[in-house]
């Protein structure tokens, strides 16, 4: 395995192989199976909204959105093409490719080419910026670097320029769509060559990104054989056959649309992939209808505006029969609207690093709508447990603790992190509370861990209290979630203001004669903290969405900051906005 990461214990790989869990066979290999099988089948359709360039599918003008379609054949083909283009720009196996584009066929292809190549992909999301971008490209030692031209008004090209200077190691960039000064992607199809040998199904495919739940995002490589594992047992738990059709209205960047089923499990079962411009009801029920769209994944938010978008909507979508909600908490109420005005609901909670709990076909309604399913895998080795990591009663809530054929046994060169968030025998620590019924469904009951889940994307409250605390007139500050009805959770950050001399102010007495009986007199307001980190190269979904200024923070009996305090004064009426009028 490639330097840096933890590799499964050999008789657990051997007991997988045994098992037929893992099946010997590449990404790269089943694009190849795949090809073979369903050749002139319809693999991706594609909605392209031209901004100022284009990429390879893309006609180079300006203008409105169009559908471009492949065939199975030449995906594999090109595929191909860019995998001998990479090499020959000089992308070895072993080596690491930073990858933010946004869902395009461009990025399906980069992902298969690379596979081939044995170069591992490090899938970025859109939004991240120079803060998250840089790190990744360091901490990774990736050697190109792959962005859009333009994507929702933002230019990449701008932002590459700055990670190159930032990363000495970063030896070229590569832009999908006009390249100004870096190499167009479309340049590098070449022809394809059948005599260089691939990976093999236990090196590193690929790299996801945790949710960042102790600081920066941390690395989880996912090898050819775990990865194929995951994605053949959620195409399996989905039924899904060449007749499915999936439409990606999420990032494929992310674990949950790339492969839980998501993208890959549907070219693995030989079904369609449609891609729509965005994820919002406007384009993405014209293609359900007109490409008989049979699944989609969402996180809660967007199942919330769906559900609502479908009471009005004209757009036939009897086609869907299956919708995922997950990535964030799915009250009841949400799950039964969903299969009442989509389709058959169906539970997803999972991670990044690896465990999928889904709900199989045949649930009854209730437990649909109040359960995040069963373990895909008889293999899936699931715990739960209290403070001191001792297994609780059968039904009562702990922390929930995971092994199996498709779960990492530690993240990318990160030992001194592994060695807390793994146990001494292998189980992850996933930071959930959890409860398993008499079923054997599992009930998220919420995190240990200090992250905000706000509508699917994971928001590290110390990774943006870091940031707030560069701000030159915030001396404290604390980012917990409140609740909201669309997102589930949004971030708000209680700063206390540098109102003194410098150490006057902290977390201390709100008597000591630093603070003024204004608090807010000299803080910054939330528009000038959004624009500091976007400064910063924040990503958008990271600054607060609510600001409150306060005297001091509360703290525990043993000096740390007590946040829930903090959430239960946010959540009193009359509790202030900003320092304003009451929110």
């Amino acid at each position: 395995m490639m330097p840096g990461c933890v590799p499964w214990p050999p008789e657990d790989a051997r007991r997988y192989r045994d098992e037929g869990l893992w099946c010997g066979e590449t990404l790269g290999d089943m694009l190849r199976r795949s090809a073979r099988e369903h050749g002139d089948r319809t693999a991706v359709v594609a909605t392209t909204r031209l901004e100022h360039g284009s990429g390879e599918h893309g006609s180079g003008e300006h203008g409105g959105p169009r559908l471009v379609r492949c065939s199975y054949r030449e995906l594999d083909e090109r595929a191909d093409r860019l995998a001998a283009g990479l090499r020959a720009s000089g992308v070895r196996p072993g080596d690491r490719v930073l990858v933010q584009l946004p869902n395009s066929p461009e990025l399906i292809e980069l992902c298969f080419a690379l596979f081939r190549t044995g170069a591992a992909p490090v899938l970025a999301l859109p939004p991240h910026r120079h803060d998250e971008i840089t790190h990744l490209a360091a901490h990774t030692g990736a050697v190109a670097y792959v962005v859009p031209d333009r994507h929702q008004g933002f230019d990449h090209r701008k932002l590459a320029r700055r990670v190159r200077g930032a990363v000495p190691g970063l030896r070229q960039v590569i832009v999908c769509g006009e390249p100004e000064a870096f190499t167009a992607l479309s340049g590098l199809y070449a022809p394809a060559r059948d005599d260089v040998p691939g990976p093999r199904p236990e090196d590193v495919a690929l790299f996801l990104l945790s949710g960042g739940t102790t600081g920066r995002s941390k690395l989880i490589p996912r090898t050819h054989d775990d990865y194929l594992c995951n994605l053949r047992l959620s195409a399996a738990n989905a039924r899904l056959d060449p007749g499915a059709v999936y439409l990606a209205a999420l990032p494929i960047a992310h674990n949950y649309a790339l492969g839980c089923p998501g993208v890959l499990g549907t070219l693995y079962a030989g079904g369609t992939v449609v891609l729509p411009a965005t994820p919002s009801p406007d384009d993405a029920f014209p293609l359900i209808e007109s490409e008989r769209v049979t699944l989609t994944g969402l996180v809660p938010s967007l199942a919330r505006l769906w559900t609502e978008a479908a009471a009005w909507s004209g757009h036939d979508l009897s086609s869907l029969r299956l919708v995922q909600v997950g990535g964030a908490a799915v009250g009841p109420d949400l799950a039964r609207a969903v299969g009442e005005r989509l389709g058959r609901v169906q539970q997803s909670f999972g991670m990044a690093e690896g465990l999928l709990s889904q709900s199989p076909p045949d649930d009854p309604p209730d437990l649909l709508a109040t359960t995040q399913g069963r373990p895909l895998s008889t293999a899936d080795e699931v715990r739960v447990v209290d403070e001191e990591g001792r297994d609780v009663p059968a039904g009562q809530t702990g922390e929930l603790l995971v092994r199996g054929p498709y779960t990492i046994r530690g993240y990318y060169r990160a030992e001194e992190h592994n060695a807390a968030a793994f146990t001494p025998d292998g189980f992850f620590r996933s930071g959930d509370l959890a409860r398993i019924t008499p079923t054997g469904h599992l009930v998220i009951c919420g995190r240990v861990k200090d992250v905000i889940n706000r509508g699917g994307d994971k928001v590290p409250a110390d990774e943006v209290e870091e940031h707030l605390l560069a701000h030159p007139l915030v001396r404290a500050a604390a980012v917990v979630a409140v609740p909201d009805p669309y997102l589930g959770e949004r971030t708000c950050a209680c700063i206390v203001p540098v109102t003194g001399p410098a150490g006057a102010a902290d977390l201390g007495d709100p008597a000591d004669p630093a603070h003024t009986a204004d608090p807010a007199a000299r803080a910054p307001s939330q528009r000038a903290i959004a624009e500091f980190m976007r400064e910063r190269g924040v990503a958008a979904y990271k600054v607060p969405d609510r600001v409150e200024v306060v005297p001091s923070l509360p703290l525990t009996p043993v000096g740390k900051i007590d946040k829930a305090r903090l959430r239960a004064g946010l959540a009193r009426p009359g509790a202030r906005h900003d320092g304003g009028e009451p929110a």
